[in-house]
């Protein structure tokens, strides 16, 4: 197994290429303040994870709306208060060698009662008590969006990546069975999809030139279907206004449960699709040299590293230096992730991860 294909550049339709083919996944840290301003906890998880030699470091999902916020202590980028942070952050990234991106959010039905004054939803949604977004408030939310991905062109960030995964709001307009609307933004997929088109063009004609976009899809689970999903992304793929394409799918070397699709990976119905110059990347439990590895050898052009960036800051260079590498194994004890740079905050949510961190009663004294 060679890990040097890894480590060759790959650039991008716009911006600044990528120096590997390491990005940092969005992950959800708990770390910044109530307001969405930016901690020094945040800033330092992810400028450890630039200066570990990831090309390309992301945000947590940053909230483009006040009430779309899905999980306490979350990165926020709905207003202008939140623009020193923001620079301070693309700064920090930039300057240890890594392109810096913010993905963009909205939380939808998922948003959390406690943090936000209403939850809302493409329609009423009986299970959450979520309410339906008039015409009005969609078109708000398309514009808060592209008003979203301005303040982070303003804060120096080289591009943003939209969240259209994990049965988030762009996710639900997706669904058949959550987006029931008859007006243009439901109905055929054409028009559950025209959100995030109309996003991605805003976005394309209010920044700068070289900003760059990315594409977060889940293809299965929360309402979507597979063939529908594939057929967003194709349609992604082929307009070219994106940069990149990022497909989440918990693990990178399962089948689709959809049936019909079974026999070959999930992976293979994206990596199949003709791209032009988007490149595509995939999440989900790449915690070795080995299945990075195995991702490009797939068609995929570049990967994201999610667990294994928060076992090791610098997973790209303990790659570089060990074709065999393999994350540690779990659970790990809260030193170590103390070290790797997580916050108390962080720390105590990676608790809730089923047999992620060593309980305090089983771990060695020190």
């Amino acid at each position: 197994m060679s890990v040097a294909k890894l480590f060759e550049p790959l650039t991008l339709a716009r911006g600044p290429a990528m120096k590997n083919r390491f990005m940092l996944a969005p992950l959800t840290n708990h770390q910044s303040y109530p307001d969405g301003r930016l901690s020094d906890d945040e800033y330092r998880w992810l400028t450890m994870r630039a200066e570990g030699g990831f090309a390309l470091t992301m945000t947590c999902a940053a909230h483009v709306q006040a009430r779309g916020q899905g999980f306490p202590g979350q990165l926020g980028i709905f207003g202008d208060e939140h623009l020193e942070g923001l620079t301070r952050l693309a700064s920090g990234i930039k300057s240890r060698g890594s392109i810096s991106s913010v993905q963009l959010y909205h939380g939808g039905n998922r948003a959390l009662k406690e943090l936000v004054s209403e939850v809302v939803c493409p329609s009423d949604d009986a299970a959450t008590g979520a309410r339906g977004l008039t015409l009005a408030e969609v078109e708000e939310l398309r514009d808060d969006f592209i008003t979203a991905a301005k303040r982070a062109d303003r804060a120096g960030f080289d591009g943003v990546e939209l969240h259209g995964a994990h049965g988030y709001i762009l996710l639900q307009f997706l669904s058949p069975t959550i987006n029931r609307r008859n007006d243009r933004y439901g109905g055929s997929i054409e028009n559950r999809a025209r959100l995030i088109f109309e996003i991605i063009d805003g976005i394309r004609a209010e920044c700068r030139p070289d900003f760059q976009i990315g594409l977060r899809l889940s293809p299965e689970r929360f309402g979507v279907v597979l063939p529908e999903i594939r057929d967003v992304a194709a349609e992604v793929l082929r307009q070219g206004k994106i940069e990149y394409l990022d497909m989440s799918l918990w693990d990178y070397s399962i089948e689709p449960n959809t049936e019909g699709f079974k026999g070959r990976s999930l992976m293979s119905y994206f990596a199949e699709l003709p791209r032009g110059n988007v490149r595509l990347g995939v999440a989900g439990k790449i915690m070795s040299a080995e299945a990075a590895v195995n991702v490009l050898d797939a068609g995929c052009d570049y990967v994201l590293i999610g667990r294994g960036a928060i076992l090791r800051h610098d997973f790209p260079e303990q790659v570089r230096r060990n074709s065999n590498y393999q994350s540690p194994a779990l659970p790990v004890s809260a030193a170590l992730l103390r070290q790797e740079g997580l916050g108390p905050a962080f720390i105590e949510y990676m608790r809730t991860w089923a047999g992620f961190v060593e309980s305090e009663e089983t771990a060695p004294a020190d």
